[in-house]
């Protein structure tokens, strides 16, 4: 995983649906989904939080945990959200790579989404691997984890 795919909110773009479809050019089979190459490498810097955040908008830190209102109530509220639909926490993440440096939380995350049967990445969006579980995206393409 790279450093750049780190947005300042916390968010994995390697994990999200719209980067891994980019990966797998999934549009060639069937899908209409936009593509993204991330927040940092799009030249944004933070899809999710930019246009609420000052600090952010004007590129002033990198993360928001280098923010004297972080946790805001806007990265809690997005927070609780991927906590609950997604298997990920973005203030979990922000505190790891305060705690331990973007090169650690690089290899934990490495690890943690790795697809167990084939080594892909597993989307955070979605729980599957898309390399190997494609199938069952093209069977239900609104699944989300384990939904049969």
């Amino acid at each position: 995983m790279k450093e750049d795919l780190i947005a300042p909110c916390g968010m994995n773009c390697n994990l999200c649906s719209a980067y891994r479809f980019r990966e797998n050019d999934l549009n060639k089979q069937g899908f209409h989904k936009s593509y993204c190459l991330g927040c940092i490498p799009r030249g944004k810097n933070c899809t999710h939080l930019n246009n609420w955040c000052e600090l952010l908008g004007k590129g002033k830190i990198r993360f928001c945990f280098e923010c004297d209102k972080y946790p805001c109530k806007r990265l809690k509220a997005l927070d609780k959200r991927y906590r609950e639909k997604y298997h990920m926490s973005m203030i979990d993440n922000l505190n790891y790579i305060r705690e331990n440096g973007i090169e650690r939380f690089l290899i934990k995350e490495e690890i943690k989404w790795r697809c167990p049967k084939c080594g892909g990445t597993i989307c955070c969006h979605n729980g599957l691997c898309l390399n190997c579980s494609f199938h069952t995206l093209l069977q239900n393409k609104k699944y989300r984890w384990n939904e049969e």
